[in-house]
Parts: structure tokens; sequence; C-alpha cells
């Protein structure tokens, strides 16, 4: 009898499978109570997955502007329209969302924190969210965030990824504690040369285990006054989808160094190794390619800084109005690190150029606002566009820059449609 039962235990009985079976059908009974609908092939879900109508209650859409441009659901990555971004700080219900995995929905902010740590720092440190908001001084700061992959449709021949227009981008206000100032606080080594962050986000099958996205910027991008820990976005607690409790904000550069729900951070004695940090990720080939060329990682270079780039937020395109009225139009341009030094706008295809009144940005990083006045010489159609120059002297082209094989980069001439009558 002894062996029996020893042989039992070898191997799964039929009871124990049928067990199993049973409390499979049992969880896909509740799944399918809660969605008020059956699951059609639920015997075909792979084991430990969670269904995403369950695992993402939660609706980023809700308070967002109901005219943006869902690009995809799982994960969430959404758009806006160009005329969305008229104001000089973008609330919330304009502001595009980048996910890459699921938003972390059990989130207590009174039991958050956030651990520095890494090969170059003297001993690991642990804050509270709480400590982080009294022991060190606040600042605010108005900083463009914008994909490495905004414009990505313009692209011919097409490359993979979300097909963005010109709405992956905003600018608005955060507020948080300098990187430079907690990093100094912790003690970081002399060979110090990178600094990674980790967030709560999990992929899309619910899996916890791995990082979704780990990316990072060199110790100097870290340094400067402008790289927040954030907890606010626009005077307000940041928004789930946006981060909620804290965020690492880089501006200048592409919004996916800027960590969303950031309980980690690691500095680095390398070049960080983390998710979306590899491979072909968020890089630039070093010298052109012919489209459609691969290239390899050897010849690519991580993207640092965003190039120089203009945006027309009024009117919208398509306007119609009468010629004997003047066009008011307006817009925002950015240039990454630098600052712009000139916008100019055409309604003859690039043949003459008109300089607007650009202001001065409200703080560096932060995005301005340009506008002028346009008079059209007789009724028909016309396009104005819209041409940036850095302060390096670098101007938009005002064609679709260099293919890459992901579509980085496109910062060619906005360009909008108008009709006079």
């Amino acid at each position: 009898m002894a062996r029996s039962s020893e042989n039992q235990l070898d191997k799964p009985s039929v009871s124990s499978q049928d067990r199993r079976s049973f409390i499979r059908k049992t969880i896909f009974s509740t799944f399918s109570a809660v969605l008020g609908a059956e699951i059609i092939h639920a015997a075909s879900i792979p084991e430990g997955y969670i269904p995403v109508a369950l695992a993402q209650q939660f609706d980023p859409m809700k308070g967002k502007n109901p005219e943006m441009i869902i690009r995809s659901d799982q994960p969430w990555n959404v758009e806006a329209r160009p005329h969305h971004l008229d104001d000089a700080i973008t609330p919330f219900e304009n502001i595009f969302i980048r996910n890459n995995g699921l938003i972390p929905e059990d989130i207590d902010a009174t039991s958050w924190a956030l651990t520095i740590g890494g090969e170059s720092v003297s001993k690991e440190k642990t804050y509270t969210l709480a400590e982080l908001k009294t022991k060190f001084k606040p600042y605010t700061y108005q900083l463009v965030l914008e994909c490495g992959g905004n414009g990505r449709a313009g692209f011919y021949p097409p490359t993979a990824g979300n097909q963005w227009e010109e709405g992956a981008v905003y600018c608005s206000e955060w507020t948080g504690i300098r990187l430079k100032d907690l990093l100094q606080d912790v003690g970081i080594k002399s060979d110090a040369v990178y600094i990674g962050y980790y967030g709560t986000d999990k992929h899309l099958n619910g899996d916890g285990s791995k990082p979704v996205i780990s990316r990072g910027v060199p110790i100097s991008k870290a340094m400067q006054d402008e790289t927040l820990v954030a907890w606010s976005l626009n005077g307000k607690d940041i928004p789930l989808a946006h981060g909620y409790p804290l965020r690492l904000v880089c501006g200048g550069w592409p919004a996916s160094v800027s960590g969303k729900w950031l309980n980690k951070l690691v500095v680095r004695n390398k070049e960080h190794d983390g998710a979306k940090m590899t491979g072909d990720s968020y890089r630039m080939p070093k010298n052109p390619v012919a489209p459609g060329e691969e290239g390899t990682v050897e010849d690519m270079t991580i993207i640092e800084s965003m190039p120089v780039k203009s945006l027309i937020t009024y009117p919208k395109t398509g306007a119609m109005f009468a010629k004997s009225k003047k066009l008011n139009v307006r817009g925002h341009a950015w240039a990454g690190e630098f600052e712009v030094s000139e916008v100019q706008v055409s309604i003859d295809f690039g043949a003459t150029w008109k300089k607007c009144i650009l202001k001065k940005p409200a703080n560096r990083l932060a995005w301005q606002q340009w506008s002028t006045e346009l008079a059209f010489p007789e009724a028909g159609y016309y396009e104005v566009w819209a041409k940036a120059t850095d302060s390096q002297g670098i101007s938009q082209p005002m064609v679709i820059p260099g293919w890459n094989p992901k579509g980085y980069l496109n910062n060619a001439c906005h360009r909008i449609a108008v009709k006079v009558s």
C-alpha cells in the first residue's frame, strides 16, 4: 500500500487534473459574470493569463478630449490633434498617452517609496513619497515631452509602431524635486555615467516579474536643474495614466526616458541596459540609410536631444474664410535641449517665407509660442507651412527627413490646408 501511495504521488492523478480543470472553469465562469458576457474560446486562454477587459478596467480616456485619436488600447496609445494643443500649458485632457504595458491600478500613495541603488551609489537608500515632498526643495517647470516616434506616419516606406501624426507632444507644468538634489543626498560615486528607472507597469499578459520598459539618461542629463522626480502635473496629482504618484521627467528628450509609476532608480557605471535601451529601440542610424534598409545596431546611436520642430495650433486644417479678412495663425515651437531662435511661415509651398512673432520660453526646455497675421492675394486653396530654426542655426526640413528603420524624429514642416472664398 505504501508503494502504491508513493506511485500516486510521483505523477498527477486523474483526480488532480480534474481538480485543475474544475478550478479553471470556475475562474472563467467568474470572469464571464464580471464581464457580463461569455468568454468565447475560453479553453484556448493560456494558464495565468488575465483577460484584458479585467486586467485593465481603469479607463485612461476618462476626462480626455473625446476627439483624441486612439492608436491602440492594448496598450493605451492616444494622441491629440494639433488644434487641441493651442494652450501655452497643455491641460490634462489634451495630453497624449504612450504606454508599453498595463497601467498599474493597485497604487497606494501613502505607502509609496522610491529606492535609489545601482553600482555607483555608496549605499542603497529608500525614500517615502512624504519624505521626498518634505526633505527637499520643490521646483516647478514647464517641460516639453514628445514621443520619439511622433510623426512616424509620414515615413515611406512605412515603419512598424504606432502611426503617430503630429499630436504625440505636449508642454505641461511639472512640480517635484530636482533629481540632482536626490542623487547628492544619496551620494554617488565618481564612476557614475548613467541612470536608469523602473516603474510598476506590467506586461499585457499581467506578468509583473520583468520590466516593460526601463530606460535612462547619461548622468549629465540627470544633473540638469530641470530633470525632476515629480508628483504634480499642472498643480494637481499626476493622473494615473501619466505616472501617478511619481514620475521621472526629463524634458527635451524622447518622452520614453521620463519613467512613469517610478519606484526605483539605479545609478550605473555604464550605459543603462534596461528594457527598451538595447537593440534598435530609440536609436537612429549614425549615417544615412536607404529607405527600407534596416542597418545594424552597431551602426546606430541612442536618441538624446529631440530635433527642432513647430506646430500650427490655430486655425485647424481645413479652415475656410473670406478673402477680405486676414488670418491669424499661431502655434508652438521647441528644439530639445536648445532654444528656438526663429519661426517662419509660407503660403506658397516654401517659395517665400514670413517671419513670425516668437515669445521666449517660460523656462529652459519649455516650448515657445509664435504668431503671425496672413493676407492672401486671391481666392482659392492654400497651405500654410511652419518652419522653426534653433539657436544652433538648424532648421526644420520642408520634406520628410532621412528614413530610419523605427520611424523616429520626423521634424518636417507642419502644414495645414485653408480655403479662401
